[in-house]
């Protein structure tokens, strides 16, 4: 039996991207698939870099490519590439028109740690391939400019515009780059949203696949004003496993709910500690933002420890450090790759299964 190229595509609209739900060639995720003598050569083009299920979906091209020509060993390359898609009729203005999604880090409360998981979030999905901005929204408390060692560097002007530093791996821009240090920020209510707008829309950002926007805690004025001036995609809820953040946490969702705002998922922060004696300790009980995020109906993205790698990193102001922890780095590389799936399931408007992940 002599197999056609077309035969191949009849061979891929039965293997489905684990997330999406629908078949590689009904997404326009096959970009070619043809043979070269015995052997089949098929180019699939991701919807992230962070993909977490290339290696499912490259087995399962094979088995439907052997099943198709009753060879089990006939040769089948495999070839992926990646492209953020942005969400059907999103419209980006002025200096975000380049961007792909605008992804909000946000907390029902301060000191959860918010501030860290957009950090890890940006330079994790930069790790993984994609163009990444990250944006400190935290107009009072900016923390970026420690987080990430830009204390020493000053902020380049355009005409009219922001210059967005470049570092490990992502563009970024804080309003911490553009006041004394030393100073306390006592604006009102309009004229941090006048600083933001300006942060946000006059930044020369580029083309990216994601902007990490770090906002400020709570569900005042000035979180729910900034996230209704930012095109987002969806919301990361940021939340530690005790029930008094969880409550904090539960209005932060509803918050974005009424804002139409997708929900991302939860992250839980400080969901645990290892001690010197290999001993894991649940100080403030493990396991409550996914227990919230179960009654809630929302994926549970990933936990993060507290450990003094994560202090160290952001203290010194060298974030990559902490994929230096090969634990602390696979969980920081498993919470991006489960943002990245449920943003690529949001661009695309299906239905969302709930995400846990272990």
């Amino acid at each position: 039996m002599t197999l056609t190229d077309a035969d191949l595509m009849t061979a891929l609209r039965t293997v489905p991207d684990p997330d999406l739900g629908k078949d590689l060639v009904s997404l326009g995720m096959v970009k070619s698939a043809a043979w070269a003598g015995e052997t089949a050569r098929i180019h699939v083009e991701l919807t992230t870099p962070a993909c977490p299920m290339k290696d499912k979906i490259r087995n399962d091209i094979i088995s439907a490519v052997r099943r198709l020509s009753g060879a089990t060993a006939v040769p089948v390359e495999v070839e992926f590439s990646a492209r953020v898609r942005a969400a059907s009729g999103a419209e980006r203005p002025g200096a975000l028109a380049q961007v792909a999604h605008v992804i909000a880090v946000g907390a029902g409360k301060g000191g959860v740690g918010k501030s860290t998981v957009a950090v890890g979030l940006a330079l994790g999905l930069a790790r993984m391939g994609a163009k990444v901005g990250l944006l400190d929204g935290d107009i009072y408390g900016p923390s970026m400019p420690t987080m990430l060692g830009l204390h020493d560097r000053e902020a380049a002007l355009g005409p009219g515009t922001f210059i967005p530093y470049e570092v490990h791996g992502v563009r970024t821009m804080s309003i911490g780059g553009l006041v004394d240090p030393e100073k306390a920020v006592i604006w009102r209510g309009p004229m941090l949203q006048s600083a933001f707008k300006q942060i946000a829309g006059q930044t020369e950002w580029g083309t990216l696949d994601y902007l990490v926007v770090d906002l400020p805690p709570g569900t005042g004025d000035i979180p729910l004003t900034l996230s209704q001036m930012l095109p987002l995609s969806g919301a990361v809820i940021v939340c530690t496993p005790q029930r008094v953040a969880q409550d904090d946490a539960r209005r932060a969702v509803r918050m974005f709910q009424k804002l139409s705002v997708e929900i991302v998922g939860v992250v839980e922060n400080m969901s645990y500690f290892v001690g010197d004696d290999c001993k894991t300790y649940d100080l403030f009980g493990r396991g409550g933002a996914q227990t919230m995020a179960a009654e809630m109906g929302l994926p549970f993205l990933g936990e993060l420890p507290i450990t003094t790698g994560i202090r160290r990193a952001l203290d010194s102001g060298r974030p990559l450090d902490m994929w230096s922890d090969a634990a602390l780095g696979a969980s920081l590389d498993g919470i991006c790759r489960s943002i990245a799936a449920q943003i690529s399931v949001i661009a695309l408007g299906t239905s969302r299964p709930t995400l846990t992940v272990h």
